[in-house]
């Protein structure tokens, strides 16, 4: 059975991830040993704090003294951007079990460094992913795969919400693309396979006097192998959240819609076909399934799922990046030749 060890107490950390440990612990005692949650929050006194079945620690040695590697399952929920460098000291205290938020890592640089870091200290990387393990996912695999609406021609994701406060107040994140945009792109890789950009734009948010870079809304247009095209649009300003999926295919269409928040863990789907359409509620506790996967892996010794996904999905979003900063986007015509012009994004 497997200990826990929470690194990064912030909203994904102390927000999401011990309210789920929480309540699967009380139920997987196969998995989940009988002692409280370390977390690790440099913002408190070097007195440790101990919170219902959390026990907050100033520091990753002096979890280490409370914690054996061997059988510990780190929560790495730390910033993109000093990903690499947490779990260089992680893995140097002896750590092997490590559970990523998303995006495995903020650039190409910062991935090499982790995949590295994975090899030399042999370390077993899982990476949270809600979409993956969503029962709508399942859904939408399985309807492209049997092929009954015929080829996939376009899909169409939508990640609209506000995030003001969070964009106002922490760098935790310093691009629109690193916010929704992963859960996206996870997702159509697993429904298109692989792919290239071949449209990308960024931009600010905006709030009276002051900007924030990068962080008012995203736009990916990806060119999949099969001939598919799709899309994602994320604007972090709007007044709504949505998280919907829109397949157009040969025989009809399909719109998913993801849960918004863990508040309410449904999700719909809405299968079109002949002129009709079929609703379906689905119970779609996705973050609940996938952090109870990722243990049971790590306690079965099973090899470690969907990280080549994972590493394409971060070298996808940092060629974005990259041609966002730009200011312009490529986008490929039917003769095979690159034409460059203006980026916008609709709807943002």
């Amino acid at each position: 059975m497997l200990r826990t060890l929470i690194v990064g107490l912030g909203r994904a950390g102390l927000g999401l991830h011990v309210p789920v440990l929480r309540r699967t612990r009380a139920t997987a005692v196969d998995t989940f040993a009988d002692h409280p949650i370390v977390g690790v929050d440099p913002e408190h006194s070097s007195l440790d704090r101990q919170r219902e079945d959390l026990l907050i620690v100033d520091s990753l040695r002096r979890a280490r003294e409370l914690l054996d590697p061997a059988h510990t399952v780190v929560h790495l929920c730390t910033p993109p951007a000093v990903r690499a460098e947490v779990l260089r000291e992680v893995a140097e205290l002896g750590f092997r079990r490590i559970l990523l938020e998303k995006p495995l890592a903020g650039d190409r640089g910062a991935l090499q460094t982790v995949l590295h870091l994975a090899r030399a200290h042999e370390l077993r990387l899982s990476v949270v992913a809600p979409w993956l393990h969503s029962a709508l996912t399942q859904c939408l695999v399985q309807i492209v795969a049997d092929g009954s609406l015929g080829a996939v021609r376009s899909v169409s994701v939508t990640q609209h919400k506000p995030r003001f406060r969070r964009s106002l107040g922490s760098s935790s994140h310093t691009s629109a693309f690193d916010v929704e945009a992963p859960h996206a792109v996870g997702v159509l890789l697993r429904l298109l396979g692989d792919a290239q950009v071949c449209g990308a734009a960024c931009a600010d948010l905006q709030v009276a006097e002051v900007t924030v870079p990068r962080m008012g809304g995203m736009r990916l247009e990806l060119l999949h192998d099969g001939g598919a095209r799709s899309e994602v649009v994320s604007d972090l300003s709007s007044p709504v959240r949505q998280r919907r999926i829109v397949l157009d295919m040969a025989g009809g269409s399909v719109v998913g819609h993801y849960a918004v928040g863990q508040n309410d863990d449904f999700a719909q789907l809405e299968i079109t076909r002949d002129g009709s359409t079929v609703r379906e509620v689905l119970r779609d506790d996705s973050l609940t399934s996938c952090l109870t996967r990722a243990y049971r892996r790590f306690v079965d010794d099973a090899d470690t799922d969907d990280l080549d996904l994972h590493v394409r999905t971060v070298q996808l979003l940092d060629e974005a990046k990259r041609l966002a900063a730009d200011g312009h986007e490529v986008v490929p015509p039917h003769d095979g030749r690159t034409a460059r012009k203006e980026a916008t994004i609709h709807g943002s």
